[in-house]
């Protein structure tokens, strides 16, 4: 069931989404060579409990972090650790934050220090997915407008986009209906309507769209190795168009 929120649950999800817009802003400005994914999560867990806040991913069918912490070849769910970041990675972070009764959700990939140009080119070209998506949405549009958009825009730039993972309804639940897929076609797929708020997050890849899920049952990298790059924004669908709640 697709769940529609009255302007009184919006105004409180508005202050969820708040926080997980600072905590990337401010995970952005530790994400340097020499700091550890761990000390990251740390960071993040503190501050969104400092703002009266839960942590979303904390503990979430047995996650053990606060974010989610990508590097290179890994597509989502990377889990915080000892390792250190390198000059040259680039590194997606996912944040949820629960308050007020309702979930925030978005996700960045930062560059450490200088990187290629082809992950400076990739970074950038998935976060032009996500604005080609959001052009989209508004009351009556299909979910295939948003995911034809961004894959015509990822494929047209010489990248690919995963299709084992999609975006998602989110409200008081971290993951509600509908599913929002990067990939589809225009016209098709559920019909938007305004008050609905969901998750759109284009995960694009250097190479190959096909993924794979490491031992620990998390992490889900790249299938041949290549670089992957991830953005995601919790949206409200408006009667004119939408609202990015995370921005």
């Amino acid at each position: 069931m697709i769940y529609l929120k009255t302007p009184e649950e919006l105004s409180e999800m508005r202050k969820a989404n708040i926080i997980v817009r600072d905590v990337l802003l401010m995970i952005e400005e530790h994400t340097r060579e020499g700091v550890t994914t761990a000390t990251l999560d740390r960071i993040a867990r503190e501050y969104i409990e400092k703002r009266g806040a839960k942590p979303s991913f904390l503990g979430y069918q047995g996650y053990p972090a606060s974010i989610c912490a990508s590097i290179d070849d890994v597509v989502v769910h990377g889990i915080p650790s000892s390792r250190v970041l390198e000059e040259g990675m680039i590194i997606g972070i996912d944040v949820g934050a629960y308050a007020y009764g309702f979930h925030g959700d978005a996700a960045r990939t930062f560059a450490v220090g200088k990187i290629s140009p082809e992950k400076a080119k990739l970074v950038k070209v998935t976060k032009e997915c996500f604005f080609k998506a959001y052009d989209k949405i508004r009351d009556g549009a299909r979910l295939g407008d948003l995911g034809a958009s961004i894959q015509q825009h990822a494929e047209d730039n010489g990248f690919s986009v995963v299709k084992a993972l999609v975006g998602h309804g989110i409200g008081r639940e971290m993951h509600e209906e509908p599913s929002v897929p990067n990939y589809g076609d225009a016209g098709r797929g559920v019909r938007l309507k305004a008050n609905m708020t969901i998750a759109v997050e284009p995960m694009i890849n250097l190479g190959s769209y096909l993924v794979k899920t490491d031992k620990d049952g998390w992490t889900v990298r790249t299938k041949d190795g290549a670089p992957s790059a991830h953005y995601e924004n919790t949206v409200l669908v408006t009667e004119s168009g939408a609202e990015i709640l995370t921005l």
